[in-house]
């Protein structure tokens, strides 16, 4: 499902505050976000008018970031610094880390990189380590938990995770509890540094237990983890392909799930997101083929206005564009932070 993408007037008074490639603040975000807007993305003559103005935003200020692994392409052969100054010319505030190298673009040190987001306006929110590695000697959790911590301090980094599933151990009940054991020990060690450990699921996690058809290890991955110190970063894609797939049991019988309803039940064990689209598609393994923010099925304005209303959780999450093989990443870049930016909550 396509949509009409329309310049945001709070997104253009953001951007010109920034002051963006030195031209006059409202020309120079005008002149970015009207370029954006090609003929085939224009609004039709007699079209309803922009959502944006109208409502308040469902997007918070100051919590739009990204996650990196979207634009990998680009910090390999570019190196950060291009990438930084156009994630700020879109409106971005926040950066995901997926690794710290810039691949041909050369080295980097933490301290370097730390102060070259902050150049641009950007706020490192977080990064995705592994969780476990056959190799002693890996840049995972389970191999050099203090290695992980010392750089994400390094960063200023308020979140560290993992993106890792955790089956470890497989996927039975007591796999899933020796995980949450070892998630509950990562969280108390960052949580001695002032930061929070979170997990980031994929579709299996909503997935049953073999031992236990009844028991869907996402549930057991919630009891299990101390909620003071082990949090969640909902891939909202993900969590919507777990319910396409795991909504009956292996028996047949009905287990229908919301993924809005698990953040809604605990909001404050969700500060991170990650905001990627997708077509339905029944045919599809997953229920769905990954598209730009905004191009997909998936009802944003419900899932964060349903989020950002709750009392005091307004300015409690943080939200990750992301698509995980992006046509052209920069063009999805602008287009989802565009999409987020127009979103307006129902009057």
């Amino acid at each position: 499902m396509s949509r009409t993408y329309r310049t945001d007037p709070e997104l253009t008074h953001r951007l010109s505050r920034r002051g963006m490639l030195g031209v006059a603040a409202g020309a120079g975000a005008a002149a970015l976000l009207g370029a954006a807007a090609t003929p085939a993305t224009a609004a039709a003559p007699g079209a309803a008018p922009s959502a944006a103005g109208r409502g308040r935003p469902v997007l918070p200020p100051g919590r739009l970031g990204i996650q990196l692994y979207s634009l990998r392409d680009k910090v390999s052969t570019l190196g950060f610094a291009p990438v930084f100054a156009e994630l700020e010319k879109y409106g971005y505030d926040e950066v995901e880390f997926a690794g710290y190298s810039q691949g041909s673009a050369g080295p980097i040190t933490l301290a370097q990189l730390k102060r070259l987001a902050r150049n641009h306006g950007l706020k490192p929110i977080g990064s995705h380590v592994g969780y476990y590695s056959d190799d002693p000697n890996a840049y995972t959790f389970a191999q050099n938990l203090a290695k992980v911590l010392d750089d994400a301090q390094a960063l200023g980094l308020k979140h560290i995770g993992t993106a890792s599933n955790p089956f470890r151990y497989g996927s039975t009940v007591d796999a899933l509890k020796r995980a949450a054991d070892e998630f509950n020990t990562y969280g108390a060690a960052a949580r001695a540094r002032g930061m929070k450990f979170y997990q980031h699921n994929h579709s299996e996690e909503f997935s049953f237990a073999t031992d236990n058809p009844r028991v869907r290890l996402y549930d057991v991955l919630l009891a299990e983890t101390d909620p003071d110190l082990v949090y969640l970063e909902m891939d909202i894609y993900w969590a919507y392909s777990g319910q396409f797939r795991f909504s009956k049991r292996p028996d047949g019988t009905p287990a229908p799930f919301d993924p809005l309803d698990y953040v809604l039940r605990q909001p404050h064990r969700y500060p991170l997101f990650h905001v990627k689209d997708g077509v339905s598609d029944p045919a599809n393994t997953y229920g769905y083929r990954m598209v730009d923010v905004g191009d997909g099925d998936i009802d944003y304005q419900r899932f964060i206005s349903g989020v950002t209303r709750l009392r005091g959780e307004r300015l409690a999450h943080h939200w990750q564009a992301e698509h995980d093989n992006p046509a052209e990443s920069f063009t999805f870049a602008r287009r989802s932070s565009e999409h987020l930016h127009s979103l307006r909550e129902d009057c």
